[in-house]
């Protein structure tokens, strides 16, 4: 039986994305020994029967934890901030876990080699948006020039979700840890910390992002044993966009010595003219190769 499994979640309204994202796994033949499974946050029927020919499990995702109907209001996709706190819950079979967001792809398996690798001994594994060429990683409003209001998305989220000024104060500067994609064990004591700070950040702030604060607070404040792991294990396009390597066809981080991304995640979306590429596939944007050519490309995965 396969111990490692790779989890991913989706609507019938991101199923391409989900679809694109299983094939760029299963294009890799390491593949073949990790298990995926996916849950099932408002997928159709004939979505979920395809899905049941190239994937091992498919689970309706659940409210783990109880949230306000007035929060919700019909959005299944929003399970996505609850139910990948309890995986080991919806797919007991498994040793380790890998969750990878389904507007995420996988570049290079050498990556996922990585996360499994780094959740070992009850580790959590995940990635901090900080590297080089990140310009900006808090926003603070100015007063008289002199005084600053702290409104960083750890800080911001904390405050809403009144978990206290002194252990926002200790979220504020810290890099944000994207829960796009993480890996931990199953017997991991994450798990259990991750549940009880998304208890506390549902209660009082709003459903997308809780899940984020959380792990936040597991890592930062009830120093939960993490490796973490480089940027290009979990790029997030929309804070900076990657350079193209022609000679190998592939993406790779901008700067020297220009890794090639393992991850590619497409947080946020990426937009033209109001429209997200996430959402149209057509849609191309400028970045510039190795050999300092400009040239439109999707970031989307394409076979």
């Amino acid at each position: 039986m396969k111990k490692k499994v790779i989890v991913s979640l989706a609507d019938a309204n991101y199923y391409p994305l989900l679809e694109e994202l299983i094939n760029s796994i299963k294009r890799f033949k390491e593949s073949e020994k990790v298990a995926i499974c996916i849950l099932d946050a408002g997928l159709t029927k004939e979505q979920k029967d395809k899905l049941s020919n190239i994937v091992d499990e498919i689970k309706h995702a659940e409210w783990d934890i109880q949230v306000p109907e007035y929060k919700v209001k019909d959005k299944e996709w929003l399970k996505s901030q609850v139910s990948r706190a309890f995986l080991p819950k919806y797919f007991p079979n498994y040793d380790k876990y890998l969750w990878i967001d389904c507007d995420a792809w996988v570049n290079d398996w050498n990556c996922v080699e990585l996360y499994f690798k780094a959740c070992e001994n009850g580790k959590l594994g995940i990635t901090q948006t900080i590297g080089p060429g990140y310009k900006i990683t808090s926003k603070v409003n100015w007063l008289f020039g002199k005084l600053a209001l702290v409104k960083s998305q750890n800080f911001k989220h904390a405050v809403k979700s009144k978990i206290g000024y002194e252990k926002a104060r200790k979220l504020a500067f810290a890099p944000h840890i994207n829960i796009g994609v993480f890996s931990m064990e199953k017997n991991s004591k994450g798990w259990n910390l991750w549940q009880d700070n998304l208890t506390k950040t549902l209660k009082a702030g709003n459903i997308f992002g809780s899940e984020g604060l959380a792990i936040n607070m597991s890592v930062y404040i009830d120093d939960l044993p993490t490796e973490f792991l480089p940027l290009n294990c979990n790029w997030i396009t929309s804070n900076l966009l990657p350079k193209y390597n022609e000679q190998e066809n592939t993406f790779v981080e901008p700067f020297l010595p220009n890794y090639k991304i393992g991850i590619m995640h497409l947080a946020a979306g990426i937009w033209k003219d109001g429209k997200d590429m996430r959402v149209d596939k057509n849609i191309e944007i400028e970045i510039e190769t190795l050999g300092k050519k400009k040239i439109n490309k999707s970031l989307r995965f394409k076979n």
